[in-house]
C-alpha cells in the first residue's frame, strides 16, 4: 500500500508516503462506523487496518470538504496538498476495498467524499 501511495502521490520518500497514509487513515477512522468499518479493516494491510481501527469515531461526522479542512488544520498543510494526499490514500483504500464496499462507505459518509475516492458526486434532480 505504501508503495502504491508513494508512486501515485509522487512522494519523494517512503517516509513521506507513510506519514500521509497514517494521517488520512486516522481521519477516515474517525469518520467511518458500523459494518463498513468492520468490513474495510481486514481488507487493508495489517498496519493500515490498525491505524483505521485505533480511532474513536467522531460523534459529529464531517462532510468531505470539512474532512480535508480538519486534516489540513492538524498538519498545517494547504487545502490543495491535503486534498491531494487524501485522494491518493483513498484511491489505495478503494483498490483494497473493492467497488461494492466503497459504494456502501460513500452512502454511509456525509456528502463530499465521492470525489476524494475518485468517483463522481452524483445528486438527484430537485
Amino acid at each position: 500500500m505504501l508503495e502504491k501511495v508513494r508512486y501515485d502521490g509522487a512522494y519523494p520518500t517512503r517516509e513521506k508516503a507513510e506519514e500521509v497514509v497514517r494521517l488520512v487513515l486516522a481521519g477516515l477512522g474517525r469518520q467511518l462506523t458500523g459494518d463498513e468499518r468492520v468490513e474495510l479493516a481486514p481488507r487493508l494491510p495489517l498496519e493500515a487496518a490498525r491505524i483505521l481501527t485505533a480511532q474513536i469515531p467522531d460523534t459529529q461526522p464531517l462532510t468531505g470538504p470539512a474532512f480535508v479542512k480538519d486534516l489540513a488544520a492538524r498538519t498545517g498543510a494547504s487545502l490543495a496538498t491535503t486534498r491531494w494526499d487524501t485522494g491518493t490514500v483513498f484511491s489505495a483504500v478503494a483498490a483494497y476495498a473493492g467497488p461494492d464496499l466503497i459504494t456502501r462507505i460513500l452512502h454511509k459518509l456525509p456528502s463530499g467524499y465521492s470525489l476524494l475516492f475518485g468517483r463522481a458526486q452524483l445528486t438527484t434532480a430537485a
